[in-house]
Parts: structure tokens; sequence; C-alpha cells
């Protein structure tokens, strides 16, 4: 069977977001709110959320923070994957992970290629694990985040989707 199992338990992950935006604010930050509420709609917790500025160093410390913290199973970042000399989130992400996950970016692309066209070449989307933590760096747009909320992550951070799922895997990381 591929999809949710209703027989098995939902077991709620903890989640934090980062919004990484050098023009974003609390107030405006629709990324940030999509994956928020999405999140918690689906079961799981948010303990924490915050917004950075487009800079490496302090991006790769608030996510080897929340890494570092035992109860954060999972980072979400929402900016900074494009191409411009501001966007650094995956170079970011790198300086701190341990694995990449190639799969991820390359299914967000799939996915997004069916939405937008060739114009997904420029989202450099990607997810890692940062120690027994997974990161998961989306791009910017609302719609990215949706994208990759509603048809990735939703069903992988789902301890009952089937035949596998990134939930079900923390214990052996």
């Amino acid at each position: 069977m591929v999809g949710i199992d209703e027989s098995r338990v939902f077991k709620p992950l903890t989640l934090a977001i980062l919004t990484v935006s050098d023009t974003r604010t609390t107030e405006n930050d629709t990324s940030g709110d999509t994956l928020h509420t999405r999140a918690e709609r689906a079961g799981h917790h948010v303990k924490s959320r915050m917004l950075i500025r487009d800079d490496q160093a302090a991006i790769s410390r608030q996510i080897q923070d929340w890494a570092n913290d035992p109860d954060i199973h999972v980072v979400l970042t929402t900016g900074g994957t494009g191409l411009t000399h501001r966007d650094v989130t995956p170079e970011a992400v790198r300086a701190v992970m341990d694995k990449e996950i190639e799969g991820f970016g390359e299914l967000f692309r799939w996915i997004s290629y069916k939405l937008i066209a060739t114009s997904t070449i420029q989202s450099r989307a990607l997810g890692a694990l940062v120690g027994n933590t997974y990161v998961f760096a989306l791009p910017g747009s609302t719609g990215a985040c949706k994208d990759a909320w509603d048809q990735i992550l939703v069903y992988q951070l789902d301890s009952r989707h089937r035949p596998c799922n990134f939930a079900e895997l923390l214990p052996r990381l």
C-alpha cells in the first residue's frame, strides 16, 4: 500500500521554521505562515519560528542551534535558495549538514516543473540531516512552500505513511 495507513498511530514531530529574507517582516511572512499553519494542521508542533537576514553564518548558527535541541526533529527554512548573490541558504545548510537528502531537491523540482515549467531550474531547494535533525530548505515563495508541504513533507513527516517515511527513521538517526 502507498499512502497513509490509518491503522498506525500518528506520532507528531516538533518543528522549527526559519524565514530567510532581507525584506520580509513577521507581519508579511506568508511563506512562514503557510508552513506553520500546514504543520500544525497536520498534527505537528511548531516550537520555534524566526526571521533572519540573508547571512550565511547566522543561518548556519541558527540551524545548528535548533539541531542541537533534542526536542526539535525538523527545521524548515524558506527563502534564500535562488541564484542571486544574497541567496545563501543552501550554502548555510551545507556548512553544517552531515548528509544531504538528494532526492528531496530532485522531487521538489520535478513537482515544481509541472507547475512553473523550466523556471524550476532556478531553485536550489534541498534536504539534509544535521545530526539527527531533518532540515529542508525551501524557496521563499508561498506557492513553493505549499507545494513542498502538500506534495512531499506532509507525507514524509507522517509516521503512518507507507511504504516508508522520514518520521519512522528518527530513532535510528
